[in-house]
């Protein structure tokens, strides 16, 4: 699996990464907004983690560019990570087009279970098409 985190932060995307690869995926770092998207148009991922407060373009602002491409990355899973605790945060990333929400601290099995559920769902959307 390749995964691609959008965080500014170094430390966050240490941890994340240290949790993916006990399962093994393969991951690559954004430290933007701006340079994840550019990442995407060059690669493909299967799925991504996405910072909401970024210096730059903030997470919302880059699903909702991911969202309106027009080629199949526009559908690629999206799982936001933050510590922003707004109340009406989830429905905002939701709204945008985001497929979870998770907060840090975020736990390993949490971000498993997450991402788990989002490519199960997935699985089962493309047996049915």
């Amino acid at each position: 699996m390749n995964v691609l985190f959008i965080e500014d932060d170094r430390m966050n995307r240490r941890v994340v990464r240290d949790m993916l690869d006990v399962a093994g995926a393969n991951m690559a770092e954004a430290e933007s907004a701006e340079l994840g998207l550019a990442a995407l148009d060059t690669n493909d991922f299967d799925m991504l983690l996405i910072d909401l407060r970024m210096p730059g373009m903030d997470g919302i602002t880059a699903i909702e560019h991911i969202r309106t491409r027009s080629d199949s990355k526009a559908n690629v899973p999206i799982i936001v990570i933050t510590a922003d605790t707004a109340l009406d945060l989830r429905e905002r990333c939701m709204a945008a087009g985001a497929d979870d929400v998770l907060f840090k601290p975020v736990a390993m099995d949490a971000l498993f279970e997450a991402m788990g559920r989002i490519l199960a769902r997935d699985a089962e959307g493309g047996l049915l098409q």
